[in-house]
């Protein structure tokens, strides 16, 4: 197996990850892998399955065989664990029982990954590794994967922590610092698509929410127009033709989707459309 000389940047969504791992799971099948991944969010769930080389282990995950293994609460769960998603379920039982994540070959690859995470104190984004400890491991994905409102903070190293997404989105910042001249970004969503400002009534929900954390509560209500600068920077450069960036061609699902048909065809889309624009990855590679 080669491995190119390059950095993979893997944008969240939650469940429109499954285009990432379609994406993915085709260049696992050609045996392609990239020096160096960068995930937020649900492209960390994705990034860590494709350093320990598992193709169709984070689509397994995200797209539950049936109601009885959804990660989905319910009502009363939802209030009693203050999440919409079963996290012990997504990041300790999947990984260390029912869905087995292979952390021997993660902990042995020479692909270097890096997972972001929000720092709930400062507010800023935290790039973080881990080459030994399952449970860190584990924990940090869990992190950068905590939607904001919708699950709890996570502690890591007795810091708290949210989703990457808040405060970098789409790393490609820290992608051009890391030195490699190549860089391949997977977005979830269409081409043009910019967030809108939060709400003022969402803004008091926030506020509320994280009120012993002003510095997360500022990071979040500039989200959209850091995420809206990066977009129009990474438009630029992939006209330029300085990174390839590969993004749904199709109306996505929704961030939380639950309909299994949906997101298998969101899957294959990324599948096929990967297949298709794989020549295009090559010629952007070795030019």
């Amino acid at each position: 197996m080669a491995i190119k000389k390059a950095t993979l940047v893997l944008e969240g969504g939650a469940t429109r990850g499954v285009f990432t791992s379609g994406a993915l799971d085709y260049l696992m099948d050609q045996d392609f892998y990239m020096s160096d991944v960068i995930g937020v969010s649900a492209g960390a769930c994705n990034a860590v399955s494709y350093v320990s080389m598992q193709p169709r282990r984070t689509r397994d995950c995200m797209i539950p065989a049936d109601k009885n293994s959804s990660y989905y609460y319910g009502i009363r769960d939802f209030v009693k664990e203050k999440s919409v998603m079963n996290m012990d379920l997504i990041f300790d039982k999947y990984p260390n029982e029912l869905i087995p994540f292979d952390f021997d070959t993660y902990f042995n690859s020479e692909i270097r990954c890096e997972i972001v995470t929000t720092n709930c104190i400062t507010g800023k984004a935290e790039y973080m590794t881990e080459d030994h400890d399952r449970e860190r491991l584990m924990k940090i994905c869990r992190a950068s994967s905590s939607m904001p409102l919708l699950t709890p903070i996570v502690n890591v190293d007795d810091v708290p922590y949210l989703d990457g997404g808040l405060a970098d989105s789409i790393p490609i910042g820290r992608a051009r610092k890391l030195g490699n001249e190549k860089i391949v970004v997977i977005l979830t969503k269409n081409q043009g698509y910019r967030k809108k400002v939060i709400s003022p009534a969402l803004q008091r929900v926030y506020r509320r929410a994280y009120k012993s954390y002003p510095n997360l509560v500022r990071t979040i209500f500039r989200r959209s127009f850091e995420y809206n600068k990066v977009m129009n920077h990474i438009d630029q450069l992939e006209k330029s033709g300085e990174i390839f960036v590969l993004r749904p061609q199709v109306k996505p699902v929704s961030r939380l989707e639950r309909n299994k048909d949906s997101l298998e065809a969101f899957y294959e889309h990324g599948y096929s459309y990967m297949e298709r624009r794989l020549d295009d990855l090559m010629a952007y590679l070795e030019r």
